[in-house]
C-alpha cells in the first residue's frame, strides 16, 4: 500500500497534549477528536491539511501520556501516515493498534520541506520527495523500515480491536 500526499512538518518532542488537547479527552467520537487534531501545535492544522496528506516531525513524536486520542485524532483527520525521527514507544504501539500507520526515517525527515509531495510504500518502507518545494530535485528517495505484514493487517482491518473482531467472527 502506499501513501501520498502534502508534507505538515512539526519540530522535536510534540506530545500527546499538543496532537489532541486534554481539554478535548472527554469525547470519544474520533470525528468530533478529529476537529481538534494537532489544535496546540498548529491551532489552523485540520483546515489547511487534507485528506491524505502526511505529518513529518522531528525526534520522540507523541511523547508524554498514553493516550489513545492522539493516534485516534490523527488517523480521523484523515492524515495518511507519519513520519518521524523517532516516537514514543506507547504512542509506536497505541498507533498500530488504532491502525495509524508510522514510518522512522532520519534522512527523510531531514530532506522534506512543508509542503513536499511525498510517497510513502508500507510494503518497502521507501519514502520518496515527488515534488520538493525547495530543491529542484524532482524525486528523492529514503528508506524506512517496511511495515512488518502483521502490522500491515492491523493497519488494513482498521486497527487491534477490528483485527480480533475479525478473527473471532463477531463481524
Amino acid at each position: 500500500m502506499k501513501f501520498k500526499g502534502k508534507a505538515w512538518k512539526f519540530g522535536a518532542d510534540i506530545d500527546t497534549d499538543a496532537i489532541i488537547p486534554a481539554r478535548y479527552l472527554n469525547i470519544s467520537d474520533p470525528k468530533e477528536l478529529a476537529k481538534y487534531c494537532m489544535e496546540d501545535a498548529d491551532p489552523e492544522f485540520v483546515n489547511k491539511m487534507k485528506p491524505g496528506d502526511i505529518i513529518v516531525a522531528d525526534k520522540n513524536f507523541g511523547c508524554g501520556s498514553s493516550r489513545e486520542h492522539a493516534p485516534i485524532s490523527i488517523k480521523a483527520a484523515g492524515i495518511s501516515c507519519v513520519i518521524a525521527k523517532s516516537f514514543a514507544r506507547i504512542f509506536y504501539r497505541n498507533s498500530f493498534n488504532m491502525g495509524l500507520p508510522i514510518f522512522e526515517s532520519c534522512n527523510a525527515v531531514d530532506a522534506i520541506n512543508e509542503g513536499d509531495e511525498i510517497e510513502v510504500d508500507m510494503d518497502s518502507g521507501e519514502i520518496k520527495i515527488l515534488n520538493s518545494q525547495v530543491s529542484s530535485l524532482k524525486s528523492q528517495v529514503f528508506k524506512a523500515q517496511p511495515i512488518p505484514p502483521f502490522m500491515q493487517e492491523l493497519i488494513n482491518t482498521g486497527g487491534l480491536m477490528e483485527w480480533v473482531k475479525k478473527k473471532v467472527g463477531t463481524v
